[in-house]
């Protein structure tokens, strides 16, 4: 009886390890049915874990300047796609498309990003 439950245990365990990390990679947060575009000036860049993030000014309609914020995957995948932390700088122009975020905020899990014209390779993975 003791080794029946203790493997019990072990095997709940396990199953709350594996739903908590399938949890973190999710897009669930992000409208992956349509895809959005914007263009900007960068004013941040983050290459940090567990995703980097852009930090854009961009114009609307009105010539007001909204803060955005774009999504990536790891440093380590965008490392081996030839990004380094100085790959975006402030003051560069970006035009970035991907899933915009469910809430309506402007934020989105970016899919192509383009800089200064010139299209970067994102990596494998998300």
């Amino acid at each position: 009886m003791t080794k029946l439950l203790s493997a019990f245990a072990v095997l709940a365990g396990l199953l709350l390890i594996s739903v908590s990390l399938s949890a973190h990679h999710g897009q669930a947060g992000y409208n992956t049915t349509a895809t959005v575009t914007v263009s900007g000036t960068v004013t941040g860049f983050q290459f940090v874990n567990p995703h980097s993030i852009v930090d854009l000014d961009v114009k609307d309609d009105k010539g007001e300047t909204q803060a955005w914020q774009g999504e990536l995957t790891s440093p380590n995948h965008l490392v081996r796609a030839g990004w380094t932390a100085t790959t975006l700088k402030s003051g560069d122009q970006v035009t970035m498309a991907g899933y915009r975020a469910k809430s309506g905020a402007n934020s989105m899990w970016i899919t192509k990003i383009s800089v200064n014209g010139e299209e970067l390779k994102m990596g494998a993975g998300n």
